[in-house]
């Protein structure tokens, strides 16, 4: 895999797979959800190999180091070998996954408007067994 010496923020982030788009990653970075080498930046900005990267996403956190600039958007498999993560960072984000999913359990059903007339059979059978 060739690499270049340097490459935008945001063609790296959505060739790592950390969004789905140019565009995602390009208003992630604009609105303070990435931090280059400690501050924030613009999409444009050069990333080069050894860069610090800070990614908030979706609640999530990532502390990187790029490691590799390919030249095009990779498998998944491969596009993990374009950074390097440190354990803690990674122990905090799965801590963090657990706290989230943890809250989607103990969060109460939400169901809109009233039930329907199969729903309330239902009710009404539950509550007669």
């Amino acid at each position: 895999m060739a690499e270049a010496e340097k490459m935008r923020l945001d063609k790296w982030l959505w060739a790592a797979r950390f969004f789905k788009t140019r565009k995602l990653a390009a208003e992630a970075v604009s609105g303070g959800k990435v931090h280059l080498n400690g501050q924030r930046s613009k999409p444009g900005k050069e990333v080069h190999i050894g860069s610090r990267l800070l990614i908030n996403k979706n609640g999530l956190e990532w502390d990187i180091e790029v490691l590799v600039l390919p030249k095009q958007r990779r498998p998944a498999s491969e596009a993990m070998g374009f950074y390097a993560e440190p354990n803690e960072s990674r122990e905090r984000r799965e801590k963090q996954l657990a706290l989230l999913r943890a809250a989607r359990v103990s969060a109460p059903i939400h169901t809109e408007g009233r039930p329907s007339k199969k729903d309330r059979r239902l009710i009404h059978r539950f509550k007669q067994q």
